[in-house]
């Protein structure tokens, strides 16, 4: 099917694949992308199967028409709509096994696209969207969504401009507790059905739901990629047959050396993300229990700080807030501050890559491509007794 070719007039018409009414992810991506009035959601494929599909779809505010049992009847069906009415972009926060397949429709049918995290199941598969990409005029995010916190913008100005020198260490922790227990033996949920499943959800659940998100992370803020790992991946959780924890040493291509620990397994903890920067002359430090505020330690003056609202932020941290400070913003508006800017660069209809403006400051397909190159890299180091290996990111 051919490329889109005439600028939309109003919300960009987005269809969703996945996010049925019984998903976690699902309400916070379709709530996200209408938050600011970029996208209006017209159609969707909600589940794998055809028969859900179609009554989910209708259950969650798709009309009966545009509720599809499947992604290709979706583009098939939205194709025989004028030009003015079909959809323009796809949003898939389907199962990781069903990232790969119904992102390739979507772009093979000229469809923009903004994608949950991990990209797909493997490296190849990532590279082989990464052609589909590079041979098209399309955007393609991923939902790396700690970097669309208003307070991580910041700390990515802050290193850029050199406030804290040039970059020299830099630790990321990732604490879950949700798999504290054994919950493998209990009655599974539909999420945790396929979440459990590695041909399903991965090779290293833990890696893939929240070692992606540690490793773009500290590749944002620091604005340098990884190059070199050392790491134990396992479990801690007597007899589980899936990985609940990751210890890694990395190296960056700036030079930079440190640590991360992300696990699903901490009993007590809660969903909380942070990162420490030291640089030449300072330290900068985010958690996600307190998104609102960033930390600024320059060397040998006092611990500085910075609140979301401020009016001495830097720019990209004042384009993601929406409300002044004192009023907290979070998980879904980080969600949203994404879909926003993918908006900007669809309405603009550059690729993702090709903009100074916002592209740097967003997650695209690069990004999606070096998580599973980074997931690759640390099992084999964790497989061969955590012996450094090198790899080289796109």
């Amino acid at each position: 099917m051919p490329e889109q070719k005439n600028p939309h007039q109003g919300p960009i018409r987005l269809a969703i694949v996945g996010g049925g009414p019984q998903s976690f992810i699902g309400p916070i991506h379709q709530s996200a992308a209408v938050l600011d009035r970029k996208f209006q959601i017209v159609a969707g494929a909600v589940s794998s199967d055809p028969i859900k599909a179609k009554a989910q779809g209708v259950a969650i505010g798709l009309s009966n028409d545009r509720a599809y049992a499947s992604v290709a009847e979706m583009i098939n069906g939205e194709f025989q709509r004028s030009e003015a009415d079909r959809i323009e972009a796809v949003a898939v926060m389907s199962p990781n096994d069903r990232h790969f397949p119904d992102c390739c429709l979507a772009l093979q049918a000229g469809l923009h696209v903004i994608c949950d995290k991990p990209l797909t199941h493997s490296v190849t598969q990532a590279q082989t969207l990464l052609k589909l990409v590079d041979d098209s005029n399309l955007v393609f995010g991923v939902t790396y969504n700690y970097s669309g916190y208003p307070m991580v913008r910041q700390a990515r100005a802050m290193v850029k401009s050199g406030a804290i020198g040039a970059v020299r260490m830099l630790h990321v922790e990732y604490f879950q507790g949700g798999m504290a227990t054994r919950i493998e033996d209990t009655e599974l949920t539909p999420k945790l059905q396929w979440k459990l499943n590695p041909e399903r959800s991965g090779p290293s659940l833990v890696l893939g739901d929240i070692g992606t998100h540690a490793h773009h992370l500290a590749s944002f803020v620091g604005s340098s990629p990884v190059t070199q790992v050392s790491a134990d991946v396992g479990t801690v959780v007597p007899g589980r047959t899936f990985d609940d924890y990751a210890a890694i040493q990395w190296r960056f291509a700036n030079g930079a050396r440190g640590m991360c620990c992300v696990t699903q397994a901490a009993a007590g903890a809660e969903n909380n993300i942070s990162f420490r920067i030291y640089g030449e002359t300072g330290m900068i430090e985010w958690q996600h229990t307190q998104a609102n505020y960033l930390r600024h330690a320059p060397l040998n003056e006092p611990l500085r700080v910075l609140g979301r609202g401020d009016p001495y932020l830097l720019p990209p941290a004042v384009r993601a807030t929406r409300i002044a400070r004192g009023h907290p913003e979070g998980f879904r508006e980080s969600f949203a501050n994404l879909y926003s800017d993918f908006a900007a660069l669809i309405t603009e209809k550059q690729n993702v890559k090709a903009p100074d403006r916002l592209a740097h400051d967003l997650p695209n397909i690069r990004d999606g491509v070096n998580g599973l190159l980074f997931i690759e890299a640390v099992l084999k180091s964790s497989h061969s007794d955590g012996s450094w290996v090198k790899y080289q990111s796109v």
